[in-house]
């Protein structure tokens, strides 16, 4: 346990990237059965149904962020005491909100048909709901606390492993379901009722590594703070919902589906980098929490060349093949035009901006700074919302767009600025510096790439190119990091084979 206790960051981040890859292998899987059987309206109106549902997490009220940062000092000090009141808290609030899940499932399960135009019967949308409701009822009323202590205890692996399992059972169990009975309520039934096996591995792991006592205090001012991280919550809610809410609203199904679709791309590359933060995450922490000044700045000095690098590198690649991707994926569909090749590269823009902040994001996280970051964070909900509104009408795909990008640059600007109040003598311009570098590195890259063209409209063909572009960042981007990075490596050579606290 000791030897694995100490590669534990690596392991966290070598699962959680196994569970993105897996990921994405599933929401390109699923999602062209979906269309290849279905349709793109039902397509649509699966995506715009589990966007409405996911709605239930804003009166969660960001209580997850507040008790993975309150988790971090009582783990670290091994205070079982206080571990346990966290949990107990928590577990009472999350069964909470899963009772008024249920409602609310019910409630849209009944408006939703009344209030949307759409070909689809009463029965139909109603059924559907309560179909898809079924994965966020059950992490709420069973898996959400457990999962929350694993992640803040450096435990992220046994998350992603569990969840990697449930992946792979979905992906047979529908492409068997489809073969058998092709309908998208049991095709969804499926894939909920598989999160069953969260709660049964998160309990029996925690009954055995833990002393939790089941009769311990409930924490009233740790439900109080939990309003310190809602502006957080909703801020990241409308990040990832505003879109396609506004798309369903002042546009129709098809046009859900063509933002879906594109949205694998960049959802599938959020995914993997975030798996990696998600294992670096509870290393920064927990060096915040020991007030470890010089090695919190060499981490995070690090954890920025680790996104830069990886944002730069994957948005770029796949800037270039976006668009063909989408038209190769979606070959033999004709009710609707998936050739949106400047809204492909607007959307990456977007969510590549959103990445680049997460080191000083979570580190105002995992420094319980959630009141102090209030007010940025409502500013950027409400110029996403604005101007994405404001642009819809007229520009369609290509506005939603221009709204996210527009309120990601801000919030990016102020987290960079904000983190020197954590970190004593902390220059955000290193931060800039590493960005413009990165990006002059990716515009050589694209120039070349661009010069030895574009792949034809086939996979083997694209996915020749994928490797030749990825050969030539790889080889760019190497360079770049032994000439101005050298700092950055040393330490990471240092850590992941030396110390690896």
């Amino acid at each position: 346990m000791k030897k694995l206790k100490s590669k534990e960051t690596l392991l966290n981040v070598i699962f959680s990237l196994l569970l993105q890859i897996c990921n994405i292998i599933s929401t390109f899987i699923i999602p062209k059965i979906i269309l290849s059987y279905f349709g793109s309206n039902v397509n649509g109106l699966v995506a715009s149904l589990t966007q409405f549902l996911s709605y239930i997490s804003l009166i969660e009220g960001g209580i997850t962020g507040v008790i993975t940062a309150s988790l971090y000092k009582p783990l670290v000090k091994k205070d079982n005491k206080k571990i346990s009141s966290i949990l107990k808290t928590t577990d009472s609030f999350f069964k909470k909100i899963g009772f008024i899940f249920i409602v609310y499932s019910l409630i849209l399960g009944v408006l939703y048909p009344l209030l949307s135009d759409t070909e689809f019967s009463f029965l139909y949308i109603f059924t559907l709901t309560i179909v898809l409701s079924l994965n966020l009822l059950i992490q709420y009323m069973y898996s959400l606390t457990l999962r929350t202590l694993l992640n803040a205890d450096k435990k992220v692996y046994i998350v992603s492993l569990t969840q990697i399992i449930i992946i792979i059972l979905n992906i047979i169990l529908v492409l068997i379901s489809v073969k058998v009975y092709p309908s998208i309520h049991l095709l969804k039934f499926i894939s909920g009722v598989l999160f069953l096996l969260q709660p049964i591995v998160y309990n029996r792991y925690v009954n055995k590594y833990y002393s939790i006592d089941k009769d311990a205090p409930i924490d009233n001012k740790l439900l109080n703070a939990r309003w310190n991280g809602f502006a957080i919550n909703l801020a990241a809610f409308i990040h990832f919902s505003t879109d396609i809410t506004i798309l369903t609203v002042f546009t129709n199904l098809v046009t859900v589906s063509i933002y879906s679709v594109y949205a694998l791309v960049s959802t599938g590359l959020r995914t993997i980098i975030n798996s990696v933060a998600t294992g670096i995450n509870p290393t920064i922490g927990q060096a915040y929490a020991k007030g470890d000044i010089d090695e919190l700045n060499a981490k995070m000095d690090l954890y920025e060349y680790i996104i830069n690098s990886l944002v730069f590198f994957a948005f770029s690649v796949a800037g270039l093949l976006i668009t063909p991707f989408v038209l190769i994926y979606t070959q033999g569909i004709t009710d609707a035009n998936y050739n949106q090749p400047l809204f492909g590269y607007l959307l990456l823009v977007s969510e590549a901006l959103y990445l680049l902040k997460f080191p000083h994001l979570n580190l105002a996280y995992s420094a319980n700074k959630f009141k102090e970051i209030t007010k940025p964070a409502f500013i950027e909900a409400i110029l996403n919302i604005i101007i994405s509104i404001i642009l819809v009408s007229k520009f369609g795909l290509i506005g939603v767009a221009i709204g996210t990008i527009i309120a990601m640059i801000y919030r990016m600007i102020f987290h960079v600025w904000y983190t020197k109040n954590l970190i004593k003598d902390w220059n955000q311009w290193s931060f800039y510096k590493k960005v413009i570098i990165f990006l002059i590195t990716s515009c050589i890259g694209i120039t070349i790439c661009l010069f030895l063209g574009t792949p034809k409209l086939n996979f083997i063909s694209w996915g020749l190119y994928a490797i030749i572009y990825s050969l030539i960042f790889s080889i760019l981007f190497g360079l770049m990091s032994f000439i101005f990075f050298k700092k950055e490596i040393k330490y990471f050579r240092s850590y992941l084979f030396k110390k690896n606290k």
